[in-house]
């Protein structure tokens, strides 16, 4: 029994530390309905997630709107369209939160580079 008592003191002094090892790199994240976030896409090679396939696709796909809070730690997302396929509600890990107007994001399909690496610079 003293053995016994041993590693389940061992294990709970390992436990504390690892708590307290995680404890200073989380951040208590909590949303808003209407609040901008970006979507974690997963960087996969040869898998087609939103759209982009290869190895430079974007980390983040959005910004998407808010719409529901189901749980406390999963948030439903206003998808576009051609997104109809995906499940709406996601993690609050996978979410970052959109500081700025979204309206201001420039998407990657706007932007266009021509074959010899030049682009056309037009004033707004």
């Amino acid at each position: 029994m003293e053995k016994v008592e041993l590693i389940r003191y061992l294990l709970k002094i390992t436990q504390s530390r690892q708590k307290s090892y995680e404890d200073v790199r989380r951040r208590e994240l909590e949303f808003q309905v209407d609040d901008w976030v970006f979507l974690k896409v997963s960087p996969m090679k040869v898998v087609m997630r939103f759209g982009k396939k290869g190895n430079i696709t974007p980390r983040y796909a959005g910004p998407y709107k808010i719409l529901e809070r189901v749980v406390k730690v999963a948030y439903e997302l206003e998808l576009p369209a051609e997104l109809d396929e995906v499940h709406p509600v996601f993690h609050i890990s996978l979410l970052m939160k959109c500081v700025g107007d979204p309206a201001s994001i420039v998407t990657l399909d706007s932007m266009a580079v021509k074959d010899s690496l030049s682009y056309e610079d037009v004033p707004v």
